[in-house]
C-alpha cells in the first residue's frame, strides 16, 4: 500500500510518499480502505519529535490518528462492523507507528463509529479528534441544559463542534 511515511524526527521535509506492507486486522479490528484521513496538530507534533518523552514512536512511521472509509476485512471477535461498512475512527494506539495516512489502516472496533449519512468523507475524516475532544470537554463541565457557556477559540476545530453540540443538544 502507498502511505505518507518518515524514518526520523524533523519537519514537513521528512514525510515522503512510500509503499508499505499492508496491514492485518487482528482478532478485535478491522481493516479499512481509506477515503480521507484528518490532520490535527499532534501528527506535526508527533513528526517533529515534541511527544518523544510520552509516546513509544517506531519508524518507519505512518502519521495520522483520524480516519474515514470503508471497512475492507474484519477480524474474528470484530462483530459489530461488516464488510462495506462506512466508518470514522479516532484511531490512536498506545504506540505510534501505523497512522491513518495510509490506503489501508487496521482499526481496533473500540476506536471506531459509524460514518454519519449527513457528512461527505473530508467531513467526516476531520470530525474523530476534534468532535471527541469537543464533547468529552462539554461533559467534564458538568453543564447543565439552560446554561450559558462561553467557547474559546470557536472558529477552530474543537471549539466549533463545541458550539454546535452545545446549540445541537443542550451543554452535555
Amino acid at each position: 500500500m502507498k502511505a505518507i511515511t518518515t524514518n526520523s524526527y524533523g519537519g514537513p521535509e521528512v514525510l515522503t510518499h512510500s509503499e508499505q506492507p499492508d496491514p492485518k486486522a487482528g482478532p478485535d479490528s478491522v481493516l479499512i480502505r481509506v477515503k480521507a484521513a484528518g490532520v490535527n496538530p499532534v501528527d506535526w507534533k508527533i513528526v517533529a519529535g515534541h511527544l518523544d518523552g510520552m509516546m513509544h514512536v517506531y519508524f518507519p512511521l505512518i502519521p495520522g490518528w483520524d480516519v474515514a472509509g470503508v471497512v475492507e476485512a474484519v477480524g474474528a471477535d470484530a462483530s459489530e462492523y461488516a464488510i462495506g461498512d462506512d466508518v470514522i475512527g479516532y484511531v490512536r494506539k498506545d504506540e505510534v507507528e501505523h497512522g491513518t495516512y495510509a490506503e489501508l489502516v487496521a482499526a481496533p472496533v473500540r476506536t471506531l463509529a459509524r460514518k454519519p449519512d449527513s457528512l461527505n468523507w473530508h467531513q467526516a475524516a476531520g470530525l474523530p479528534l476534534a468532535g471527541l475532544t469537543a464533547y468529552q470537554s462539554l461533559k467534564r463541565a458538568r453543564t447543565r441544559a439552560g446554561e450559558v457557556v462561553l467557547v474559546h477559540a470557536a472558529a477552530g476545530g474543537v471549539g466549533s463542534l463545541a458550539v454546535q453540540i452545545a446549540v445541537a443538544e443542550g451543554p452535555a
